[in-house]
């Protein structure tokens, strides 16, 4: 491709202090994640280098503790992502503007007023308690905000657990009565396209990977976006594969050497954290392989167990995050262990033996049949031969 088509984006990489082999490296990660060649690297850059020139983004907080936020703001400089996401023409975030009060409100509106043309990126719960007050933003409450951005959307990217499912701010007994953004949507009647990003918080890699797919390459426009999605609408280039599936520490889980208890000898050797409560078998993400904070380290490696914050409803489900069983959610119940059902369950059969062998006794059913054999006749035997007792 021409030089010139590359400019711009040249100019503002080599003023962050970012080469031009940094930046298509990075193209090459972005393309690696999305399931393409290498060959669609320079087609990747073309598009980000378009991407001013194109939909704008605009960033909504829910009920959330901005982690998602901090998730991409706290990346270190220069970063790639951080270049590439300025590209990307996010004209407004609650939490990072500079400007404040009506002039703020007034960015947004100007946005929103661009119907097809802008991607909502959604950060936190859907707050629906208290009629909507349980969140108020600029004298509105946060459902008002929402339901006035989501219908002229090209498309909505809901980052983190919270916006996907409620995370934890839906936890039981969860007084806001606080939902994903998808679900609160599907029950006001309003269809744009919504792309889940769950993780406490979401990696910024996936956000750079799902905008350049879906707004850079057209996966949107081409309708192929509905093949990328699972039935849960998380991209499958992201969430297909679980966390055991590439984490560093299965050889220790196919060896069966586990860390059993935190300060052992066994934790220092980097032992499987499958005992200890690491629910890697279970949470469908590709953690192991992007990695955090500028793919030095992610949470297995850096010694903790996974909390399985890629699956949905995962806290209420998954704490204590230390346990091996997660908890059961069970109706007129509550969440229960595994273990406490087994003991319920295995009391209950004993009664019940106990009932029947009552029973049994009462009705005289337990006199009279067939003799009980006193003794095993190989055992008989062996004490005529003086086998011992």
């Amino acid at each position: 491709m021409a030089h010139e088509d590359h400019d711009a984006i040249y100019d503002l990489l080599a003023a962050r202090g970012v080469s031009r082999r940094d930046f298509l490296k990075y193209c090459g990660s972005i393309a690696a994640l999305l399931g393409l060649s290498q060959s669609f690297v320079p087609e990747i850059a073309r598009a980000v280098n378009q991407a001013a020139r194109l939909q704008p983004a605009v960033w909504l907080h829910g009920g959330a503790c901005t982690g998602c936020t901090e998730s991409m703001a706290q990346l270190g400089t220069p970063d790639i992502a951080t270049v590439v996401l300025d590209i990307l023409s996010l004209e407004f975030a609650d939490t990072l503007s500079m400007a404040q009060g009506e002039d703020a409100l007034a960015a947004a509106e100007a946005v929103f007023e661009r119907e097809g043309e802008y991607i909502l990126i959604y950060e936190g719960a859907v707050m629906k308690g208290f009629e909507g007050n349980a969140l108020r933003v600029g004298g509105m409450t946060g459902l008002y905000e929402l339901e006035h951005a989501a219908p002229g959307a090209a498309a909505i990217v809901a980052v983190g657990s919270c916006a996907v499912d409620g995370g934890f701010v839906m936890a039981n007994p969860n007084p806001a009565d606080a939902t994903g953004v998808q679900a609160y949507l599907e029950e006001k009647g309003i269809d744009t396209p919504v792309i889940n990003l769950p993780t406490c918080p979401m990696n910024p890699d996936w956000v750079v990977a799902v905008i350049v797919d879906v707004l850079l390459l057209g996966s949107l426009e081409t309708g192929a976006i509905l093949d990328k999605l699972d039935r849960f609408n998380r991209p499958k280039y992201i969430f297909s594969q679980t966390i055991h599936d590439n984490c560093p520490r299965r050889g220790h889980f196919e060896n069966g050497n586990f860390v059993t208890e935190f300060g052992t000898e066994e934790e220092a050797k980097g032992y499987c954290l499958y005992k200890v409560g690491c629910k890697g078998p279970q949470t469908y993400t590709n953690c192991p392989i992007v990695r955090w904070n500028r793919k030095v380290s992610w949470c297995v490696e850096s010694g903790a167990p996974c909390i399985g914050c890629g699956s949905l409803d995962w806290v209420d489900v998954g704490a204590p995050f230390l346990n091996r069983h997660r908890d059961l959610p069970l109706p007129n119940i509550g969440n229960t262990q595994p273990s406490t059902i087994a003991g319920v369950v295995a009391g209950v059969a004993a009664a019940g033996l106990a009932v029947h062998g009552i029973g049994m006794k009462a009705t005289g059913r337990t006199s009279g049949g067939a003799p009980y054999e006193e003794m095993k006749e190989r055992d008989r035997k062996r004490m005529k031969k003086g086998g011992g007792e």
